[in-house]
């Protein structure tokens, strides 16, 4: 039996939390001008405002209702209890935040959009498989949007109040970059570190609460999606960090069932759960004769969960460059060497011109560029100042 009036009470708390908070993501105004019969689907990490968004939504507009999964009692049917909400209570969007924990929840929104014309839809959930394992049940009825952690770009929006739009990337690669994007490169190094993460605008240290988002998805997210055995928890948690405690090159398959002691396949499974639960991404190699093992990186700044700044440093670079072009839509490789030579980190095809890559500090060279054939050779260092084949590396961050 769903107690009602325990939902409206936490909705009313949910929309007054939610009117306390005046900034908002740009994915609010596209959803809040959507129409149409679809489900709304929002998938992203935890910890990237999905919540918040869902509250501001319901405050936004007064047929709106939130509801947290969790709140539900068990057993509970999500069918009769938004039925019974919008004929009581004449309420038309629902604001359903981690659907995919409740049991059953994909049938029951397929069933909402079936037989209930006047009920709109929007749910969230933090681990991407779980969503898209349902698109098959679902098929046209849904529409799915990403809600990350933020961009250089957005980050200095919310931190800083430097309201700047986005960049090209052909103004980019043509070195067009106005001044006012070079003035907040001073700001890189603290967005790196944490001030990506949107809790960290109210956690003076955000990595404890990053932690704490970390041993949830491993405790709860991927193995309530993949049905994996409980004593492989501790495995996922060596797993992460490995990943964080090596040198980026070199991290594969194959070299982490070789230090983990897991197989290839377990690898790939394990790197694959990761990635829907958007703490690491795979950059698989460019051309078709290599194999097609992935480079493997992490979201940033999972890295400082086990080492300081000064030793992660590296990573955190090529980390953020992958997350930045893949906000951006961007397709990335990395270049696949043979043993002992040095080549580019990634390349990118762009209107039919092949671009590589090369990413480090300030006094990285172009030594990785001999033999390399290709249309435009770029090093990116943070805080530099643009120049023929040299770009500030934060400039990726205004892609998106």
């Amino acid at each position: 039996m769903t107690d009602y009036d325990h939902l409206l009470e936490l909705h009313e708390l949910a929309v007054r939390e939610a009117r306390r908070m005046h900034e908002h993501r740009p994915l609010f105004e596209v959803l809040r001008r959507e129409e149409g019969r679809h489900l709304t689907g929002i998938v992203g990490p935890r910890g990237a405002g999905k919540t918040v968004l869902l509250k501001q939504l319901a405050a936004s507009e007064k047929d709106s209702l939130y509801i947290s999964v969790d709140a539900l009692e068990e057993g509970a049917d999500l069918f009769e209890t938004i039925k019974n909400f919008s004929e009581r209570y004449r309420f038309h969007r629902f604001l359903l935040d981690e659907v995919h924990f409740l049991r059953g929840a994909m049938g029951d929104l397929k069933k909402i959009h079936d037989f209930l014309p006047d009920v709109r839809i929007v749910f969230t959930g933090s681990v991407a498989l779980a969503i898209h394992d349902s698109m098959h049940d679902l098929a046209r009825r849904v529409r799915i949007y990403p809600l990350e952690y933020f961009s250089f770009r957005e980050f200095l929006a919310f931190r800083h109040r430097e309201n700047l739009e986005k960049i090209s990337l052909e103004d980019m690669l043509t070195g067009n970059v106005p001044n006012d994007y070079l003035r907040v490169s001073r700001h890189f190094s603290s967005y790196l570190s944490s001030g990506l993460l949107p809790f960290s605008l109210e956690e003076p240290d955000p990595l404890p609460h990053l932690r704490g988002t970390v041993s949830k998805i491993i405790a709860r997210d991927i193995p309530t999606t993949r049905r994996l055995r409980i004593d492989e928890i501790p495995i996922l948690e060596k797993f992460i960090a490995f990943i964080a405690k090596s040198q980026v090159d070199g991290i594969n398959y194959t070299s982490l069932s070789k230090n983990l002691g897991i197989t290839k396949y377990k690898a790939e499974q394990y790197s694959e759960a990761f990635e829907q639960a958007f703490l690491l991404q795979r950059i698989f190699p460019a051309g078709t004769n290599v194999l097609r093992e992935p480079k493997i990186l992490l979201i940033p700044p999972l890295r400082l969960l086990h080492r300081p700044l000064d030793e992660a440093i590296g990573g955190l670079r090529e980390d953020f460059f992958a997350m930045a072009m893949r906000q951006a839509g961007i397709p990335i490789q990395y270049l696949k060497s043979t043993t002992g030579q040095k080549t580019p980190d990634f390349l990118i095809e762009y209107r039919d011109r092949k671009i590589v890559f090369e990413i480090g500090g300030k006094g990285k060279g172009r030594s990785q560029f001999k033999g390399v054939t290709v249309d435009q050779k770029i090093v990116l260092a943070p805080n530099i100042a643009p120049s023929l084949g040299r770009m500030p590396l934060e400039m990726i961050g205004f892609l998106s």
